[in-house]
C-alpha cells in the first residue's frame, strides 16, 4: 500500500425531502448565486423545492451549462458573480452543472491573467475559491463528495481535468426522488460512468496488496449490477435509486483510491471524443475500456482475472479464457444498460482515430498506472474499437 492523506469535507445530506435543509447551510446573509443547466428542475419541481427552501435567502440565477460544460460559459458566470458581488454558488444538476461550478468557484479568486492556466495546470494553482454546494439530480460522476472537474474549451476542442483541496463542495444534498424525472439514457450513461470510474482505481497494478480497497471497490460495483435491471425497468424503484445514488458517490469520493496506483487511461483518451466528436462521456467510457485491457491484458491480468470471478461469478481454467470472458461481460453489461461500445455505432471511422492519436503525440502524455499508454497504445486501443 502506498503512503496517501485523506481528507473529505463535504458534508452528504441523503434521503428523500432533504432539500429542505440547504437553507440551514448557507448563511442567511449571503448573496447565492444558483446555477443549472436546461431548465429541466424547473419542470420536475427541483426548482421550486430550492427556491422554497432559500427563501429567506437573496437568490440570484445563472442557467445554460451544458452537459460537458464550456469554458466560455463558465467565463460568463464569473462575470456575473464580480458584478453583483455573488459570495456563494449553488450548483443544482448533475455531475456537469457542479464541475462548472468548481471551476467558477476558483475562477472568480483566482488572482492569474489567464483561467485557462488553471486546467493547463490541472488546478495546482488554484489557492482559493468562493464556498458553494450542491443539489445533485444525476447519480454519476461522484463529483458532489470530491475536489475535481473537467472543462470543454469549445473554440479549441479541448476538454481538460483539474482538482484541488480548495474546491470540494461544502454540502451536498442527494435525493433518490430527483432521478425520477431523468431520462433512461441519462441513467445509462450513470452507471456506466460510475462502473469505469471504479475500474480506474480498481483494475491497476504495482499496488495489488490493498484487500480493504478491492473489496470496497467491488462492493460498488456488485450494488451496480445488481440494481442495473431495476434501474432500466423506470419504475421509480426509491430503494433501487437509492442504492444507484450512494454508489456512484462512493465510485468517486476518493476512499478506493488510498494506498493504491489510479489508471485514468480510459477517462484521457474518451475527454477527446467528445471534445472532438461529441460523444455523451459515458458513450466514451464504454467504447475506450473494453480496448484497453485487451491492449493492456497481460499487465492487467491478475485484476481482470479477480474481476470477472468476484463480479461476473467468471472461473475459466484457462487463464486466457478468463481474461477475454471477463472483459466480454463487461462490455455485455455496457450493453444490458444501453450503451454502445463502438465507434461506428456512433458513426465514426479509422479517419477519425488520427486527430485523437495526434494531440497524444504531440503532447507526449504517458497515461496508465505505469505510464506506460502512449500515443501508439492509443491508436491500438481506438483501431480496436471501430
Amino acid at each position: 500500500m502506498k503512503n496517501f492523506i485523506y481528507a473529505n469535507p463535504t458534508k452528504i445530506i441523503f434521503g428523500k425531502g432533504m432539500i429542505a435543509n440547504i437553507a440551514s447551510e448557507i448563511p442567511v446573509t449571503s448573496k447565492v448565486l444558483m446555477l443549472y443547466g436546461g431548465g429541466s428542475i424547473k419542470a420536475n419541481g427541483i426548482y421550486d423545492q430550492v427556491m422554497n427552501a432559500l427563501q429567506n435567502h437573496e437568490v440570484l440565477e445563472f442557467s445554460g451549462v451544458e452537459p460537458n460544460p464550456h469554458y466560455e460559459t463558465c467565463l460568463k458566470a464569473v462575470e456575473m458573480i464580480k458584478k453583483h458581488d455573488i459570495d456563494f454558488l449553488l450548483a443544482v444538476g448533475g455531475g456537469s452543472v457542479l464541475d462548472a461550478t468548481k471551476f467558477i468557484a476558483a475562477v472568480a479568486q483566482f488572482v492569474g491573467q489567464n483561467p485557462w492556466d488553471i486546467l493547463v495546470k490541472h488546478g495546482n494553482n488554484i489557492e482559493t475559491a468562493l464556498p458553494f454546494g450542491a443539489v445533485i439530480t444525476l447519480p454519476a460522476t461522484g463529483s458532489e463528495m470530491n475536489s475535481g472537474g473537467v472543462i470543454t474549451r469549445a473554440s479549441t476542442e479541448e476538454k481538460l481535468a483539474f482538482s484541488s483541496s480548495n474546491t470540494f463542495p461544502q454540502f451536498s444534498v442527494l435525493d433518490p426522488e430527483t432521478t425520477y424525472s431523468l431520462p433512461r439514457k441519462q441513467i445509462s450513461n450513470g452507471i456506466v460512468d460510475a462502473f469505469v470510474h471504479v475500474v480506474e482505481q480498481y483494475l491497476t497494478t504495482g499496488t495489488e496488496n490493498n484487500p480493504l480497497q478491492d473489496y470496497m471497490a467491488e462492493s460498488i460495483l456488485k450494488v451496480l449490477v445488481h440494481e442495473a435491471p431495476t434501474l432500466m425497468q423506470d419504475d421509480h424503484d426509491y430503494e433501487s435509486r437509492a442504492n444507484f445514488m450512494w454508489a456512484a458517490t462512493w465510485a468517486l469520493n476518493g476512499w478506493i483510491a488510498c494506498g493504491v496506483e489510479e489508471d485514468w487511461s480510459t477517462h484521457m483518451i474518451g475527454h477527446e471524443l467528445t471534445a472532438l466528436y461529441g460523444l455523451d462521456h459515458a458513450q466514451t467510457l464504454a467504447i475506450i475500456l473494453p480496448g484497453l485491457l485487451q491492449v493492456m491484458k497481460t499487465q492487467k491480468a491478475k485484476k481482470i482475472s479477480q474481476l470477472g470471478k468476484t463480479i461476473f461469478n467468471i472461473h475459466e481454467t484457462n487463464e486466457d479464457a478468463q481474461l477475454d470472458s471477463t472483459i466480454q461481460a463487461i462490455e455485455q453489461f455496457f450493453h444490458s444498460v444501453g450503451v454502445k461500445t463502438y465507434l461506428s455505432d456512433y458513426g465514426l471511422n479509422a479517419e477519425s482515430i488520427t486527430p485523437i492519436v495526434d494531440r497524444f503525440r504531440e503532447r507526449d502524455w504517458k497515461l496508465g498506472e505505469r505510464g506506460n499508454i502512449m500515443a501508439d497504445q492509443v491508436n491500438e486501443i481506438l483501431k480496436l474499437r471501430l
